[in-house]
């Protein structure tokens, strides 16, 4: 649809929308400020981005390695398409006048709040940086993934050094309140600074580092249970168990699929179709059990998002944060638990008949296997956030204090040794492993460590209603687990900021301490601390 600026080009058009607001000839409600013909055109602004998704989702997967060069272009079409919708004068009026009609309800000033936020951020980008800059990320995926094959920087490199450089620019065009960084973590978690992130990192740091010494201790006097060398899980096998897992979450095979991808990732693109993939290791079944996990607790979300605000931010997940309390809840607090292994075991032998006659805690036992490693998506929970720090601590270096790109493996591996107390051999397990800094999305790591929060905060409320949480996991019945999302996190959409739909789903503000709670527990009984 097009809108024109002036009054008239719309006249048709809102005179079907408003019907019967004529007394006199004269229109009460302005056209423009009227919440129909707004909800129409932000639903065009997001079908833009459904589509953007669909691409990008294809780029990812099946796109034939010579398609890359026109699929930039029409990304980079479609991101300045979609930035002159939302920037437009007319809409900047809508927005005004609809803000100032009290006779709204919250569904409508929810969409409303969510518009007016990226508004303000849009019209200060120009039209054609937009562009350019989709253009630049698109190009660099495609970089990335040949570089991290071949564990080899310098073909990322200038790509990498081009969205930094772009980046820096957006900054500047948001403008700086604190820090440059702060303007990045924004985007992913709004509000969040590093002024709220460095207290909650340093205060997890300084219980997860003994806690992993102490694990580190225990190991050596009883060492985990690991998969045998010899073993091969083939990977039909792997694909045909991880879909049967995904199905018992509740996914839905006939609204999503799931396929293969460099980096694992989760894309709902629009009501019935919401896609994830996964990436197979053939002596690790764990690492495209838990990657199918962590991106089902995703597509589960989107899947789940309330139908009736399709298409609007109302009907979109909150924010990265609690997307993320939502992978990591059925990855970590029902995936690695004696209690899923129970369930799974006999599907687990199904599907990998030579596989030795495990337990349900011997398998467990290897699922929870503490142990420094340097592939972030396979880390155990202890770990896990350490990689988060990492990376946040090295985007803080780069954009505060001017990092240059030449620098970032070196720094990247000094930390790793600093932090982890291993070498990083190659790059492809060092600062080429992420898919993150391919895409742009400076900013996003942060909200791994939120979602492990909220997920910790959102298990002790289930359980405070439902009952033991191991034991609904037991049963093999995890629907009253999803029912709970649903209701408490999924139809609620946009309608709260993070913070109030955490606070109304739990009845107490976000912290960290359930998570500390957590983990001090689950770890102190694995290893016997």
């Amino acid at each position: 649809m097009h809108y024109c600026r002036g009054l008239e080009c719309v006249c048709d058009i809102a005179l079907n929308l408003v019907s019967g607001y004529l007394i006199e000839g004269v229109i009460i409600a302005d056209i423009m400020a009227n919440y129909e013909l707004f909800i129409e055109r932000v639903k065009d602004i997001h079908k833009i981005g459904a589509i953007q998704g669909h691409l990008g989702w294809d780029q990812e997967t099946i796109m034939p390695a010579k398609g890359g060069k026109a699929r930039s272009e029409i990304m980079s079409w479609l991101a300045k398409e979609q930035h002159s919708r939302i920037t437009d004068d007319g809409f900047a009026t809508m927005i005004a006048e609809l803000e100032a009609d009290e006779t709204l309800d919250d569904d409508q000033r929810a969409n409303i709040r969510e518009i007016r936020r990226r508004y303000d951020k849009a019209v200060k980008l120009p039209s054609e940086f937009v562009a350019e800059f989709a253009l630049a990320r698109s190009q660099a995926l495609v970089a990335w993934q040949e570089a991290r094959a071949d564990s080899d920087f310098a073909k990322f490199k200038p790509h990498l050094a081009k969205l930094i450089s772009m980046t820096n620019e957006k900054i500047d065009y948001y403008g700086v309140e604190s820090t440059r960084y702060d303007v990045l973590l924004d985007e992913y978690e709004f509000g969040m600074k590093v002024s709220d992130y460095d207290p909650l990192f340093d205060g997890l740091k300084s219980k997860l580092v003994p806690l992993l010494q102490k694990i580190m201790a225990a190991k050596k006097v009883t060492p985990d249970p690991t998969l045998p060398s010899e073993l091969t899980f083939p990977v039909e096998s792997q694909t045909e168990f991880c879909k049967l897992v995904s199905s018992a979450t509740g996914f839905d095979f006939e609204a999503g699929r799931m396929d293969a991808s460099t980096h694992p990732f989760s894309a709902g693109l629009w009501p019935g179709d919401t896609r994830f993939t996964t990436r197979f290791d053939e002596k690790d079944p764990f690492s495209c059990l838990y990657a199918v996990m962590h991106e089902t607790g995703h597509a589960l979300y989107e899947q789940g998002l309330d139908a009736n605000h399709s298409f609007t931010p109302r009907g979109d997940a909150v924010s990265l944060g609690v997307h993320e309390s939502q992978s990591r809840f059925w990855e970590n607090q029902v995936g690695r638990t004696p209690a899923f292994w129970k369930v799974v075991l006999p599907w687990f032998k199904e599907h990998f008949p030579e596989s030795p006659d495990w337990t349900p805690e011997e398998l467990n036992k290897i699922a929870n296997c503490v142990e420094p490693g340097f592939i972030r998506v396979e880390a155990d929970e202890i770990t896990y956030n350490l990689h988060i720090m990492l990376r946040y601590e090295l985007e803080k270096k780069i954009f505060n204090d001017n990092l240059s790109v030449d620098e970032i493996p070196v720094t990247w591996n000094e930390m790793f040794k600093e932090w982890f107390g291993i070498e990083v051999p190659e790059d492809r397990l060092g600062c080429l492993q992420d898919i993150h800094w391919s895409m742009a999305a400076f900013g996003y790591f942060p909200t791994y460590t939120l979602g492990n929060l909220y997920a910790a905060q959102l298990l002790d409320a289930m359980g405070e209603e439902l009952g033991d949480v191991d034991d609904i996991v037991e049963s093999g019945n995890w629907q009253p687990m999803l029912d709970w999302l649903r209701a408490k996190i999924h139809q609620e959409g946009s309608k709260f900021t993070p913070s109030e739909l955490i606070h109304n789903a739990t009845g107490k503000p976000p912290t960290p301490q359930p998570f500390i709670n957590y983990v001090e527990k689950k770890y102190g009984e694995l290893y016997n601390l």
